[in-house]
């Protein structure tokens, strides 16, 4: 990537030092990197807006008024994509690794890839368990964990 703005959920504060959240409708803030010219500009944090279930197209809203062009993500339901799909944002995926500063470094350079349809989770709707499973594990929530969202 060589020109424009990266975003990646992030845990607590955020910023390029900071981890990256497991699942995007679940992060506390999103870190934003601009990039010019290959290298990185600008980083800045903007708060997750709170969201219901079904609320999912809140954070794509909130990415596309804050001119993202790239979103890397460990997690991401199959709503939010289409959304980002049809605004232009290009959705690439990363669940190995949580440290932002090294995933911004791969996106720049060309070294990390767009999200697949067998990598979306479940979002609560008919898709396979396994994938339900590994999305719950980058949570942190389900009966393993004790449920965030208060469901069990």
């Amino acid at each position: 990537m060589e020109n424009g703005r990266i975003a990646i959920p992030s845990m607590g504060n955020g910023g390029l030092d900071g981890s990256r959240a497991g699942h995007l409708g679940h992060c506390d803030v999103f870190t934003l990197v601009d990039v010019d010219s290959g290298s990185i500009e600008n980083v800045s944090v903007i708060r997750n807006r709170e969201h219901v279930q079904g609320g999912c197209m809140v954070p794509v809203r909130l990415l596309a008024d804050n001119k993202v062009n790239a979103l890397i993500v460990g997690g991401i339901g199959p709503g939010p994509l289409m959304g980002f799909k049809r605004l232009g944002i290009d959705v690439y995926y990363d669940a190995e690794r949580s440290e932002i500063k090294p995933l911004v470094e791969d996106l720049i350079a060309g070294g990390l890839s767009l999200i697949e349809e067998n990598q979306v989770c479940g979002g609560g709707r008919d898709q396979p368990r396994k994938r339900d499973e590994h999305c719950r594990r980058l949570n942190g929530t389900g009966p393993e964990f004790g449920s965030r969202s208060g469901i069990r």
